[in-house]
């Protein structure tokens, strides 16, 4: 036997004796997860996690790689929710398996938002990656953490868990230019060469980790986590000239004609200008073109698993952190709300025994995530996690997936800074997230690269946004039901109203009841209390 695969086994034998005595020290409750016969047949294996941010359904039209080498050859969810649909609390939520109201991170910065929050909380210590770490896999992240990562925390901290890290510490990282990360420990600069574009990057390092996870005979877990089609939705230089007559898809929801009946952030918007409807279809553009590269970089990890003869031992999923209204409801860009367009998002699945082309249409959320990757690796499930392994459903054992969900929580809070000072979370010109200067693209100021001429994105759009009010809501098959901290309610028909935009709040006084005491459960459920509320019949 090759020496190092004999002292890679003799790692990950120790690193379980080690991960269960510490569990056993610290008095940690955990809760087994047996072995189906599927999981004992297929036996251990990787995991690749590639997360888009900012990518709504609807554009998944157009990642046609992505949708045949993963969904066709494995599983799509058709009902996958975000249960706080913006970034750093969703991203908070994968990696716990909690709600956000248990995570504590509820805003991407401020008093109870960020990185800063988690790491303050410190609730990066007990994440799937350091379950996964624990039992011996080789565990990499590449690309976007937690927003406002790294804080006042060294410029070097690497978060536990993980073995390999590269994640930008400074820089235009949203720009996929003039950036620079931590890559295991060092800062490494990206300028603008071709090869220095984020997505190729971010996937070229996690091909790099799992090549030395290959060859020293170890499970690896790889989370990679794009920028893109996150604004300034910036496209790899072969993609600048895509999609150049497309328009925003005008949904019945498109600049809502008649808004008596919506929450009063929208109901003061006044209806598109042309030069707004110009920018919105500008925005639509940039975000396809930038989604080009993750699709080819998804084709090109497949072609390179089933080179080095990992791919039939590997799960690949593919999701994203929330997704994205642009001209729905009168709302020009981002995130937040409680509709469809914003939480409800792609999630594909393929591997060992999943059968190919299955479509899943339970409820899932992404604080199902954790668990399941608990659940590939055999790790022990964290007693606080509140969502549930997908990977019985994955697998047909419909028996043990348990009882489906029947409600799902949707939960929004403002972002509120040091000095209680409320601001629009629902911004794209925040530090970090800010569209690129536009003379970061000038070719003139940089004659010997070949980024650009790109336009700047068209700022237009930007002087609409609003804050949008604290809400809870609960999401079924059927209906949406949002209550927001100004006394408003909407309560959306979904299967007769998929656009949502009749609100029936206050003419059915009944199914209100039922669902506002369902919602009454949800906002403070913990642990097993969540998948209690979550899985009792509404009426």
């Amino acid at each position: 036997m090759h020496f190092l695969a004999r002292h890679a086994r003799a790692r990950r034998a120790l690193a379980v004796v080690g991960f269960i005595a510490i569990l056993g020290a610290t008095g940690a409750r955990v809760t087994p997860v047996p072995a189906t016969s599927s999981q004992r047949a297929i036996g251990p294996s990787n995991v690749v996690f590639v997360l888009a941010d900012d990518l709504d359904l609807a554009s998944m039209k157009y990642m046609p790689h992505t949708r045949h080498l993963i969904g066709d050859r494995g599983a799509t969810f058709d009902n996958y929710f975000v249960s706080d649909s913006l970034c750093c609390p969703s991203r908070a939520t994968t990696l716990r398996g909690q709600y956000a109201h248990n995570t504590g991170v509820h805003a991407n910065a401020g008093k109870d938002g960020g990185f800063e929050t988690a790491y303050l909380l410190g609730i990066e210590h007990d994440t799937y990656a350091v379950r996964v770490q624990g039992v011996g896999y080789a565990t990499g992240f590449f690309g976007k953490y937690l927003n406002h990562y790294p804080g006042k925390a060294s410029p070097t901290y690497i978060p536990p868990g993980w073995d390999s890290w590269a994640s930008a510490i400074s820089g235009k990282p949203y720009s996929e230019f003039n950036y620079t990360l931590n890559v295991d420990g060092q800062p490494v600069h990206y300028g603008y060469r071709a090869s220095d574009y984020g997505t190729e990057v971010y996937f070229r390092h996690a091909r790099s980790f799992m090549d030395q996870a290959h060859d020293e005979d170890r499970r690896f877990f790889a989370a990679i986590n794009v920028y893109a089609p996150h604004m300034p939705s910036t496209p790899a230089p072969r993609d600048a000239a895509l999609f150049l007559h497309l328009r925003a898809p005008r949904t019945p929801a498109f600049d809502l004609a008649d808004v008596t009946g919506q929450p009063a952030f929208i109901r003061d918007l006044p209806q598109f200008t042309r030069p707004e409807m110009k920018a919105i279809d500008h925005l639509y553009r940039l975000r396809l073109q930038s989604i080009q590269d993750v699709d080819r970089e998804v084709a090109r990890l497949v072609r390179h698993l089933r080179r080095e003869h990992e791919l039939r031992r590997t799960y690949i999923v593919f999701a994203s952190d929330n997704g994205f209204h642009l001209g729905q409801h009168r709302l020009p860009s981002g995130k937040e709300t409680a509709y469809d367009t914003d939480i409800h998002v792609p999630l594909l699945v393929r591997g060992p025994g999943i059968r190919p082309g299955m479509h899943v249409h339970r409820l899932a959320l992404n604080n199902d995530l954790a668990p399941t990757f608990d659940d590939i690796a055999g790790v022990p499930a964290a007693g606080f996690t509140d969502g549930r392994s997908l990977l019985p459903v994955l697998l047909g054992e419909h028996r043990a997936s348990g009882a489906a969900r029947r409600a799902i929580l949707i939960e929004h809070w403002a972002e509120v800074s040091a000095n209680g000072v409320v601001r629009p979370t629902n911004s794209e010109n925040r530090p970090d997230e800010e569209p690129q200067d536009a003379d970061q693209f000038d070719p003139r100021l940089n004659p010997d690269r070949i980024v650009g001429p790109y336009p700047l994105q068209d700022r237009t759009i930007l002087g609409r946004l609003r804050i949008i009010p604290e809400y809870r809501a609960v999401r079924t098959r059927h209906h949406l039901y949002v209550e927001y901290a100004t006394g408003e309610r909407e309560l959306y028909d979904l299967d007769h109203d998929p656009d949502e935009i009749h609100n029936l709040a206050g003419t059915m006084p009944a199914l209100e009841r039922r669902l506002a005491t369902r919602l009454d459960a949800l906002k403070r459920c913990r642990a097993a209390g969540c998948r209690d509320a979550e899985d009792r019949p509404t009426a």
